[in-house]
This record gives C-alpha cells, structure tokens and sequence, in this order.
C-alpha cells in the first residue's frame, strides 16, 4: 500500500489570536456631559429659590413681596408704628430694619441691604460721605431737635453775667452746635463765620460774654451742679439727667435759622433713586401729623416739623456742609 504524504501527517496549524478591540477616548465627551448636568442644576437650583422667595425679585418695590427696607434705631418706637400702618394703607409694605448704632445703616444703604434709612441729620450724613467717598443723598425732612441752653441758677440768658462760665459738650458735632446756639444767645463772639465745624478755637475770647468749657455730652447735666458753672447747652438725651425738662431750657436755637439747617434730620435713598416715587410717597406719610405726632410725643415735644423743605433744597444744604466738611480735611 503507498504511503501518505508527509503533508498528511502533518499536523493542522493553529488558528490565529482574534484581534484587540480599538479603545476610544471618550474624556472630552465625559467633560462636556457634566458640565451641561452641572448647569441645568444650577438653574434648577436658581427658579427653585426664586421659586421659594415668592418671585420676590421681580415683584415691585414696595409690594407685599418685596418691601421697601428702611433702617432705623428705635424701630417700635410710637412714630414708626403709626409709619407703617399709614403706609399700608396707602399700598406701600414697608419693612422697618433696627439698627443698635448709627455706624451700619449708611454701609447697610449703600450696599444695597437697605432702600432707605432715617436715622441721622445732614452734618453726619456729611461726614460719612466726605469721609467715605459716597454721595448718599437727603430726599425729605423729618425732624429738627433745637438745642438748648439750661441752667438751675439764672432763668434767662439775660441773668448771666460777663466772665461767667458755659460748659458745652466736646464731641465734634454737638460742640460746634453748641457754640453757634452761645452766638445767636449774644454770649459768644467768633472770630470768622460760623460754621458746623467750629471749634472753642474760633471764640474771640476777649469779645466775648462768657467763657466756655467742652465736656464729655454725659457730663454737662451734671456740671450745672458746679457752683462755678453757671449754664449748660445739654443734648436732649441728657436733659433729664439734670433733672430737667425740655420745657426748662433758658434758650434754644431757632429750628428755622440757617445755623439749625445741618442738624435737619432726613430720610437718605441712594443718589440714583432720590426721584423714586414710590420712596417719595414714604416720605410724605413720614410726614404726616398722625406720624409726626407720634415722634413729637416721643421727643417730649422737642421736635419741629422739617417737611417745609425740598428734596433739592436738602441736597443743596448737604453740598455745602460737604464742601466745609472737605476744607477741615
């Protein structure tokens, strides 16, 4: 029988490896992914608070939803009780934000927390601006506290005699009040023109009725104790510290006088809303005798009525004050 071929006996070849599947990079892809889900999150996350505030940010400035904020220090006392309540009625919400300090609720307005505040007269509204480099600005007159001059030795200015001695609080603002309330009393003479930043240093001492001694504010009532003491200009705060009523003053300056326009209490809106209507509206309710009633009772009848004057004739007083504020710099 033949043989078989070599060939045959040969054993069958193995079959080859299947091939590596080709890998592709889907990094770029990923990326694109999580940054489309992050965003819609994000605006999901956005409606859905909005969603939650009530859509308060798009509500109108004084509804309801969207209160016009005002900062203030006292926010029960009487005035701003009766404040609000004559707003409402009038379609205006207001939320009265209380403040324990006169030092945060200008920053508070300028930043944007607060739509409006009334806490402060148009010298210090001065001062913060020069010194801050802000332009807040007044857009209605609220209130003018007179100082006045107390004394439980004469009853009249008229009693005090030449070389006598008048204690004045010594903190810049109340002092140069103090002064300019001694100048129209005929007490003291001043070198130069009065102005919301003098000083003891602009008394011309020799023309002058009485001499004068600054104290700590808190310190004045106290001092009328002094036998060498014959009068005091008191703030208002400190004047039953004495014993004392408002009533008691010997004299007081004039709320209507040129010398008492810094010292105008106001409402201050930031200076691209001083023509708001609607913050406008608030000031006239601020004005009201139902709510200027209210602080007048509170101020044991101190207060005078300040709504006579202008936003612009407001914001012309505090260009001025401004203006002698930046020449003591």
């Amino acid at each position: 029988m033949a043989q078989a071929s070599s060939e045959q006996n040969q054993p069958a070849a193995p079959l080859s490896d299947p091939q590596e599947p080709v890998r592709v990079n889907h990094t770029g892809r990923n990326i694109v992914i999580a940054v489309i889900v992050i965003a819609l999150i994000a605006v999901a996350v956005f409606f859905g608070v909005r969603a939650a505030k009530g859509g308060s940010d798009s509500a109108a400035k004084g509804s309801k939803s969207n209160p016009v904020k005002i900062g203030v220090v006292g926010a029960t006392d009487p005035q701003w009780v009766e404040f609000q309540k004559e707003a409402e009625a009038a379609g205006i919400y207001v939320k009265i934000v209380d403040f324990q300090d006169y030092t945060s609720e200008n920053p508070a307005l300028d930043s944007g927390d607060l739509d409006l505040n009334e806490f402060q007269h148009l010298l210090y509204l001065a001062n913060y601006n020069v010194k801050n480099n802000k332009d807040l600005q007044p857009i209605g007159g609220t209130a003018i506290f007179p100082l006045g001059v107390y004394s439980t030795k004469v009853k009249s200015v008229d009693d005090i005699q030449a070389g006598q001695t008048v204690a004045i609080p010594n903190d810049e603002t109340n002092q140069a009040r103090a002064i300019g309330v001694l100048k129209s009393a005929g007490l003291v003479t001043l070198k130069g023109k009065w102005t919301a930043f003098a000083t003891p240093n602009d008394i011309d001492t020799a023309k002058s009725k009485v001499k004068v001694t600054p104290l700590k504010a808190e310190q004045v009532a106290n001092s009328l104790k002094d036998p060498q003491v014959v009068a005091g200009v008191i703030n208002n705060d400190y004047v039953a510290d004495a014993g004392l009523k408002a009533k008691d003053a010997i004299y007081q300056d004039d709320a209507e006088s040129e010398e008492a326009r810094p010292y105008i209490n106001a409402f201050v809106a930031r200076k691209a809303d001083v023509n708001n209507e609607t913050y406008l509206k608030l000031v006239k309710i601020a004005q009201s005798k139902t709510v200027f009633d209210k602080l007048n009772a509170q101020s044991d009848g101190t207060a005078v009525s300040a709504s006579k004057f202008t936003p612009k004739q407001l914001q012309s007083y505090l260009a001025t004050i401004e203006k002698e504020a930046k020449a003591q710099q």
